[in-house]
């Protein structure tokens, strides 16, 4: 595992001036031969971003600190072989389900359908393969007076995984010149099926060290348990009270010895309100450099993660729908039908005080 540890400080003017809003470039290949693109997007800022088509990861985001120096926030590796030996830290795009599906299966419209098994007897994040370990296609590149992006594509074929149904998704990537990284996520299908999207980047806003120093505020005020194999119960919670309560700004490793022996860390699903409407998700503040990172997302749920397998070195914020959605009739659907396509957006804005 690496985390870039660079910083460097410029002039966003002048390196708008002299760089292009966005560039395009190959990143070798995978082992079964396929060619990975490279893509980068810049803001009149200096602020950069860049997108490889494996997994659509986001393999650095470059973000300024009170001072204006700037430094990559997300975990990464540099090659391409590194990403397929299996980085446990890549902002991948994670589906067709994020998180986890109890027993491997679920009944829709009266069929039953059997998943992939990739953790013990359920599925988790899609499948041995899913979305994150396969070759997205760049369906284009745009650039707008204030903003730049990049379209992938990724057709999901029905039976993929034991899921039904052709499955195309798209998502796209801008950055702004208000210091704005907006993930756009859309699903089209032609056969009645599930589908839940996220990003699972692994953010450490001072560039290296622990994200444990970092302040989180997280506006929920309950969440959805889960069991002894981390499978959602069902049941929704009050957060006010516990060691999961962030509706106060608050140091994020104050309380986590207390999640001891039970869990090393957090990895719980916040509930923050009604589906399809832009609300906030997280503030993350880290004090050494200043930098602020806010989200806000159209999704129904954030889910805290804070690299407990990587020693607490970053922390996911991954907006989505419920875990385990399809067998609890209580939570928000994930059933994607026919000329309804899934569509949700997510906006992580950079600050820096």
């Amino acid at each position: 595992m690496i985390i870039s540890l660079v910083a460097s400080v410029f002039v966003g003017s002048l390196q708008a001036q002299t760089l292009t809003r966005v560039e395009q470039s190959d990143f070798g290949k995978t082992q079964d031969g396929s060619d990975v693109k490279l893509i980068t997007l810049r803001n009149a800022h200096g602020m950069s971003v860049q997108v490889i088509t494996y997994g659509a990861i986001i393999k650095q985001l470059w973000a300024p600190d009170r001072d204006g120096k700037f430094a990559n926030v997300l975990l990464t590796v540099d090659t391409i072989r590194q990403f397929q030996r299996g980085f446990n830290g890549a902002a991948a795009v994670t589906g067709r389900v994020v998180n986890r599906i109890r027993g491997a299966q679920f009944e829709l419209d009266g069929t039953t359908y059997k998943l992939t098994k990739n953790e013990g007897k359920n599925t988790i994040h899609g499948g041995r393969k899913g979305f994150a370990q396969s070759v997205w296609t760049v369906a284009g590149t745009s650039t707008t007076a204030n903003a730049s992006s990049v379209t992938l594509t990724y057709l999901s074929k029905d039976g993929e995984e034991g899921f039904p149904g052709n499955l195309n998704n798209s998502v796209t990537y801008s950055l702004t010149d208000n210091n704005e990284f907006q993930i756009e996520y859309q699903s089209d299908t032609d056969k009645p099926t599930i589908a839940n999207l996220t990003n699972h980047a692994y953010w450490n806003l001072a560039g290296g060290g622990s994200c444990l120093d970092n302040i989180l505020l997280i506006p929920s005020t309950s969440y959805t348990p889960a069991d002894a194999e981390s499978i959602t119960t069902g049941e929704i919670l009050p957060l006010k009270g516990t060691l999961m309560d962030f509706g106060q700004p608050t140091r994020i490793g104050d309380r986590i010895e207390q999640l001891k022996p039970q869990m090393t860390g957090y990895d719980h699903n916040y509930i923050l309100g009604e589906d399809g409407v832009m609300k906030l998700a997280a503030r993350l503040v880290d004090p050494k450099s200043g930098r602020i990172m806010e989200v806000h997302t159209t999704q129904p749920a954030v889910q805290l993660f804070t690299a407990n397998h990587l020693g607490h070195t970053a922390v996911c914020l991954e907006t989505q729908h419920y875990p385990d959605a399809i067998h609890h009739p209580n939570f928000p659907s994930i059933v994607v039908r026919p000329g309804v396509p899934l569509k949700e957006t997510t906006v992580f804005t950079f600050l820096a005080k």
